[in-house]
């Protein structure tokens, strides 16, 4: 296309033989393809926040998620606290490598309730996994671990741990 200038001093689009014909759209076309991609996103939006709104509610699903979690450098160990509510300790596994931990968890509800007319059932199954790489060596062999209250504790002792330099305040001459 190539801008020129019609007798009304205004700018007007004109087709040109050098890059071939234009084809006219509809401006309806245009905010037809708006509208669609405003859907999409609003759609991929709502599962990512609510990804259980479009599925069956009496249905049971195996929910994936990571739990909260804390990790703190007491100086000698690291401590960390897992928030996994509703989860037996035998269904969770942990590895510690030198550099890392790996909490993993599987969680299915097999219980039947019969005669229950289920209006939402969301806590059937559940699953997570969580990795963490430390900037420090560990003592894989004291590790330990607590559950609590749906908490678990997970105490790893350094194996060489950094001296603590205290600041030391300077005066100003």
């Amino acid at each position: 296309m190539v801008l020129g200038k019609e007798k009304k001093n205004k700018l007007a689009i004109k087709p040109s033989e050098e890059i071939g014909t234009t084809t006219k759209r509809p401006i309806l076309d245009l905010w037809a393809d708006i509208d669609r991609m405003f859907e999409e996103f609003k759609e991929n939006l709502d599962n990512l926040f609510w990804p259980l709104r479009h599925r069956d509610a009496a249905a049971p699903y195996i929910e994936s998620r990571k739990p909260p979690m804390d990790v703190a450098d007491l100086g000698d160990k690291y401590e960390m606290h897992v928030e996994i509510p509703g989860i037996p300790k035998n269904n969770i596994n942990i590895e510690v490598t030198p550099n890392s931990v790996e909490i993993s968890a599987e969680h299915e509800d097999t219980r039947e309730d019969k005669g229950k007319n289920w209006l939402r059932r969301e806590r059937s199954s559940m699953r997570f996994y969580r990795a963490i790489e430390l900037p420090e060596e560990l003592k894989t062999d004291q590790v330990e671990a607590e559950l609590k209250d749906g908490l678990l504790t997970i105490t790893l002792p350094k194996l060489k741990p950094k001296p603590k330099h205290k600041a030391k305040k300077i005066k100003i001459k």
